[in-house]
């Protein structure tokens, strides 16, 4: 809240004409402008990239299976956080101020919330995916199918936005408890008492990111023996065994890939979480640090687009064949 009698010159306010004006933290002005260009630089490779990833596994049929239908959606879930989520994030970042108002802040927290929380649970899918196809080669067909997985991620999208109602109705219970203490405008926090956030960090990240890695050492296991299994077959049927051979270097190649993709979101959002399951606790965590975890935690959305495009070659081939097909229309 200001307090004029000890006003001076360096002090700044969110909202000038308030007296309820939260205090606002002024970037030098080569900083900020350089912050701009770079973020909005993410903003946008994370809007397109994903964008091309949702088209190209739409308009591709052949495209049209299980394994893609979880990264397709998994896309979604990357492109709304970037079109929808991140440029009010880079706004609040940058100018420490919050703009839009308290029922956009609401809506905000809670989107931003039901997205990551798609996002765990499709990469959690995606991990259960790939060890039946590994695992169970012969019945994996049978068992995902695409209704399956179709069935799967509406589950998954509707579990989050569930998640993101709880949580933001929590934070307002609380919010309204601790007014009189946080009550200046400009500022769009989520509050969460100690227990739900320990409780949300376990159950949203520390202990489904546990499973994934330890599913993941299970298919390498078995994707050795496999491997192993493959050089010491006898060939009686040449053509046969040729088929199985490129087939199961298919999925070693799509299970590899899928891997870097939880690996590279794991080390992205473990520092966000690390964070926000001791801070109750030591409260030794200031607003430049929650930003930039908050960014690193971004970047995991604009960097699947970049490893399916270095490790997938059918996202290539259909890339390329797509743009093609887009310029040959314009001549």
């Amino acid at each position: 809240m200001k307090n004029y009698y000890s006003e001076t010159e360096s002090v700044h306010y969110c909202f000038d004409s308030s007296n309820t004006s939260c205090v606002k933290d002024v970037y030098p002005t080569t900083i900020r402008a350089s912050l701009y260009v770079l973020l909005g630089a993410t903003i946008l490779l994370t809007v397109l990239g994903n964008l091309l990833v949702i088209v190209t596994i739409s308009h591709c049929k052949q495209l049209h299976t299980p394994t893609n239908y979880l990264i397709l959606s998994l896309a979604v879930s990357d492109f709304l956080l970037g079109a929808v989520v991140m440029p009010p994030s880079l706004i609040r970042s940058l100018e420490t101020c919050w703009y839009l108002g308290d029922w956009f802040c609401m809506l905000h927290s809670s989107i931003d919330i039901s997205l990551s929380a798609a996002s765990i649970f499709m990469l959690y899918l995606i991990s259960i995916e790939r060890y039946v196809a590994v695992s169970r080669p012969l019945l994996y067909h049978t068992l995902i199918t695409a209704r399956v997985a179709k069935c799967m991620i509406l589950s998954c999208w509707v579990l989050s936005a569930l998640i993101g109602f709880v949580v933001e109705l929590n934070s307002m219970t609380i919010q309204n408890f601790y007014l009189t203490q946080l009550n200046c405008e400009g500022r769009c926090t989520v509050l969460v008492d100690k227990v739900s956030s320990i409780l949300s960090s376990l159950f949203l990240f520390f202990i489904p990111g546990l499973f994934m890695l330890g599913l993941y050492l299970k298919i390498l296991v078995i994707a050795h023996k496999q491997a192993r299994s493959l050089q010491v077959t006898i060939l009686t049927n040449r053509i046969h065994e040729k088929t199985r051979i490129i087939l199961s270097k298919m999925e070693q190649k799509s299970t590899r890939t899928l891997g870097i993709v939880t690996g590279v979101y794991l080390s992205c959002w473990s520092p966000t979480y690390i964070c926000i399951i001791i801070d109750p606790v030591t409260n030794s965590s200031t607003q430049y640090l929650y930003d930039i975890l908050l960014w690193i935690y971004y970047l995991n959305s604009v960097m699947n687009p970049i490893i399916y495009s270095f490790l997938f070659k059918w996202f290539r081939e259909s890339l390329r064949k797509m743009f093609s097909k887009l310029f040959n229309n314009f001549d």
